[in-house]
């Protein structure tokens, strides 16, 4: 992937909680576009390999989550966190995170990760096909900026962490403000 290159149109199926459902288990199916997420906003979207992973649970969606208004700072809008997981598993997991600023996008089938390019195989870990470890600073739908760890392949034996890092975005963002001022 790469700057310029239009976000695939997908259609997400989430759980979003409606008291109007009653009972313990107040939610219901909504289908969310790839332009909901993406149209007129410029976002921070971070893929990984699975909720409740230790990467992604210590470092990845933590450091996002706390550099947030750092991040609004600098002209960030929303920050998503996408995996191939489905939505009961993704509510859950920013449920366990606390999560107050990033929202979270359940790609169960990986569709979206597949038409992005990053979907591989995990089967050496017992996953399936999961997305490889990348952040994107989307512009109403269009990448702006590409952060992808290297050494992308089916059954890779790591799990590379830093390129995709809040981090590294960070400096990318103050980087490209410094070069305007």
């Amino acid at each position: 992937m790469q700057a310029g290159v239009k976000v695939p149109a997908v259609t997400f199926k989430t759980r979003v909680r409606d008291e109007s459902v009653g009972g313990p288990n107040p939610f219901r199916w909504q289908d969310v576009t790839s332009d909901d997420y993406f149209a007129g906003k410029r976002v921070i979207l971070f893929s990984l390999p699975g909720a409740f992973t230790p990467t992604c649970s210590t470092y990845q969606l933590p450091g996002f989550e706390k550099m947030a208004a750092e991040f609004a700072g600098l002209g960030i809008d929303e920050i998503y966190c996408m995996s191939v997981n489905d939505s009961f598993v993704m509510n859950k997991w920013a449920e366990s995170q606390s999560l107050e600023n990033v929202k979270v996008i359940p790609d169960g089938s990986g569709e979206f990760t597949r038409k992005i390019g990053m979907l591989v195989a995990k089967d050496n870990l017992g996953f399936g096909m999961r997305s490889w470890r990348y952040a994107a600073i989307v512009n109403d739908g269009v990448i702006e900026a590409w952060f992808e760890e290297p050494g992308r392949a089916d059954d890779h034996g790591e799990d590379p962490y830093g390129v995709s890092s809040p981090e590294t975005l960070m400096e990318h963002l103050k980087a490209a403000q410094s070069a305007v001022a």
